[in-house]
Order: C-alpha cells, then structure tokens, then sequence
C-alpha cells in the first residue's frame, strides 16, 4: 500500500511513517517544518518540504496512493482571537487544498487527525437529575476554589463520564474551530466524491518523540521540564482534572488499523476516539512523570476555557477498528521519565 503521510516529521507524524514502513507500506513523506514545530532542524532525509496549502501544486505526488494520512495542522490552544487567521490558514484552508487534490488524483480513501478537543466540555451526570450538560464555569467560582462543573438544576457538582463519539460537538478554541472545520470538509468530500473518511479524535498524546517547550508540547513533557529544571511541576486547579493520555506508538498503531478499515469499509465518514481507556488525573500524570524528583505543586490556579474533565470511551474503536490501546498510562507515563525528547 502507497500512503501519503503529512506531518510526517512531526511527533505523532513520525511515529505513523515507522508504523507504516513497519507493515511493508510505501510511505511518501510530506512536511512544510513550521519552525513552531521543528525550530532549525533539519529536514529529515525521504520528506518532501511541501505546504499542503500548496497541495494542487505537487498532485502528482498524490498519483498512485493509496490512502492519504494527513496529520499536518497547526496545534496548540489557540487562545487568542488574533491566533485564527493562522489555524484557519493552515488547518481549514490546508485540508480544503489537499482534498481537493485528492479528488484531482482520484484518491478515495483518508486517514484524518482529529482531536477530542472538538468535544468541549466532556460528558456528565448529576446524582439526583441525570446526565447534564453543564454552563460554562463561572469566575467567581474558579477563584473560590470550586472547579467542578455544577449541575443547572440543584448546583451540585457533576460527575464525569465516559464521552462517546455521538457526543454533541463545541469547540472552544481556535485549534478546536479548526479541527471540527477539518472533520466537515472531509466529510462533504467523501459524500461528493464516494470517498472514505477515518478521522481519528486523538486523546493527550505523549511519548518518545515529544517536543519539549514548545507551543507543541502536551502537559506530560512541560511536567518533566520542570522536573529536569529541579523545579515541582505546577498542577493547575486542584488537580482533580480527569484526562486520556495515550501513548504515541498507540496512536500510530491506530492509523494504520485506520487506514485498513477506510480502504475495507463503507464510503462516507466515520469519527473514533483514540484513547487509552484509562480515565488518569492531572495530578497524578504530575506525580507518574515527577518520580523521585520535586513533589508536584498544586496552585489553585486555572485558565478560562479550560474544560473540566474529558474522557472517552474507546468502545467504538475497539469494535469497528479493533483498536485497543497496549499501553496504561501507569506504565507509560513511568517511561516517559526517560523517554527522549526533541529540543
């Protein structure tokens, strides 16, 4: 199988192209090394420096693929309003160009990265009224202490659940805005063209390979940044924050059952979660990664249009894709104390 992988210099880009040259695959490597990314490095050795902003420029590349898997995008929290020209730059405009592309070079099948950013909040039920759908934390709140989401009939706090993939969609960022726009127009073109579509919402994602520092780095490796400073990781709110990390040879394992089951299965469009399947809190993602250095600090602090807890389920994956992670966050994220980094 020919696959035409973007991003492929990246974190998780990286770990794909070895997934697939690992299963015999043919990997035609494309990636434009934002410096946000990459900083001054060089471009490795088989890529392609190419925008997929560009992408009807190089659709000969595309001749002949199989599948493409396209995990270039710009990420990060996109926070400021000044942040979405650029991720509607390159994430929105980019994915338009390539599938466009696609369509030109008569490529069916794509692999997407998504992310379970587009979910927003997360899923959860109060004691007494049922499965919620919370209001937006309110500040007042937040500088008293009270994180958790309160239910809209009694005030009590709610508890979290497993998020599904027909959960309702609200992306609170520029990245999310970006990555929900790249799941709409894959999905118009697989129903325009008879394409098929596998997009894959990403849990936190770390591993080997992760970049340290950057606008790019996951809150595993800003924790183990600290940690090498001799400094306690800083834990935000009280720590009881409920997350998915998963490890990136998971992920990369993911893409290609993915790219199977888009070749196999039914044209249109289909969204999985990929997760571990084993909900962790911040604060002990702080404590896996801190070891035997400095005690992690929980600050009471907190960041506006933060969400509160976030989990999935990975039922859907695992019956569809026969995906299941390999790896627990305890083991892994034990690892990642020594796993190497880019700078």
């Amino acid at each position: 199988m020919r696959v035409l992988l973007t991003g492929s210099a990246g974190f998780i880009g990286s770990a794909v192209a070895e997934a697939f040259s690992g299963s015999g695959d043919e990997v035609a490597a494309v990636d434009v090394m934002l410096p946000q990314a990459h900083g001054a490095a060089d471009v490795p050795a088989g890529t392609h420096r190419l925008d997929v902003r560009d992408a009807q420029a190089w659709t000969g590349l595309l001749r002949g693929t199989d599948v493409v898997v396209h995990e270039a995008a710009l990420v990060g929290l996109g926070a400021q309003v000044s942040d979405f020209p650029d991720y509607a730059s390159h994430n929105d405009l980019g994915t338009a160009t390539l599938l466009a592309a696609m369509a030109s070079a008569g490529v069916g099948r794509l692999v997407l990265a998504s992310s379970m950013v587009v979910y927003g909040e997360g899923r959860y039920a109060c004691v007494a009224h049922g499965v919620q759908q919370p209001t937006p934390r309110r500040r007042a709140d937040l500088d008293g202490g009270r994180f958790d989401n309160a239910c809209p009939v009694c005030d009590e706090p709610l508890a979290w659940q497993l998020v599904d993939e027909d959960a309702p969609l609200d992306p609170r960022s520029a990245y999310a805005a970006s990555k929900l726009a790249q799941e709409h127009y894959a999905a118009a073109w697989a129903r325009q063209t008879g394409g098929s579509v596998v997009a894959l919402r990403y849990h936190n994602v770390y591993g080997p390979g992760m970049p340290r520092d950057t606008p790019y780095s996951g809150v595993a490796a800003m924790f183990r940044s600290s940690v090498e400073r001799g400094e306690p990781p800083q834990v935000f709110e009280d720590g009881r924050q409920m997350r998915d990390f998963v490890h990136v040879c998971d992920v990369a394992r993911a893409n290609v059952l993915a790219a199977g089951a888009a070749g196999d299965g039914p044209t249109g469009f289909a969204a999985y979660n990929v997760c571990s399947g084993t909900p962790v809190s911040i604060l002990d993602v702080a404590r896996a990664v801190t070891g035997d250095g400095p005690a992690p600090e929980v600050t009471g602090r907190y960041r506006l249009g933060d969400v509160r807890h976030v989990v999935a389920s990975p039922e859907r994956a695992a019956r569809e894709l026969g995906f299941r992670a390999q790896i627990v966050p305890s083991v892994g994220l034990a690892a990642f104390r020594t796993d190497p980094l880019r700078a």
